[in-house]
């Protein structure tokens, strides 16, 4: 039983999961401080601070504190579209040009360049 436990942690693809995940933690903390650090102020330019933290409402005692959703939300939108606009779009533009570059596979000839490559050979094959 030890054995197979050791045999899974050592599999390549666990060690390249995990490398994934450490990897995917420091770059959501890069798209995070780029998202908060830039492009928040930049949208607080034109409507001010988009901190809607401070919103809430209340019913039978309970406070919903909705603003802090709205924030959440307007941070998970625009770090989709810095994902999308800046890492999606080049990498999907990149491998495009990769694609071009490939020699394209050989055509298969067509049933006529068939039957007239059998009838050359017939006629080659004769005495």
């Amino acid at each position: 039983m030890i054995g197979g436990f050791q045999k899974f942690l050592l599999r390549g693809n666990l060690i390249d999961l995990a490398v994934g995940v450490l990897i995917g933690a420091a770059f959501g903390k890069v798209v995070d401080s780029f998202t908060s650090g830039l492009i928040l102020p930049i949208i607080g330019i034109f409507g001010g601070v988009p901190d809607f933290s401070a919103l809430t409402f209340t019913i039978n005692g309970s406070i919903f504190k909705y603003g802090a959703f709205l924030t959440t939300l307007l941070s998970f939108i625009l770090t989709a579209a810095v994902i999308y606009f800046f890492i999606i779009i080049p990498f999907n533009n990149l491998m495009e040009r990769f694609k071009r570059e490939e020699k394209p596979p050989v055509a298969e000839p067509s049933n006529e360049e068939k039957l007239l490559a059998e009838i050359r050979d017939a006629l080659r094959a004769r005495p």
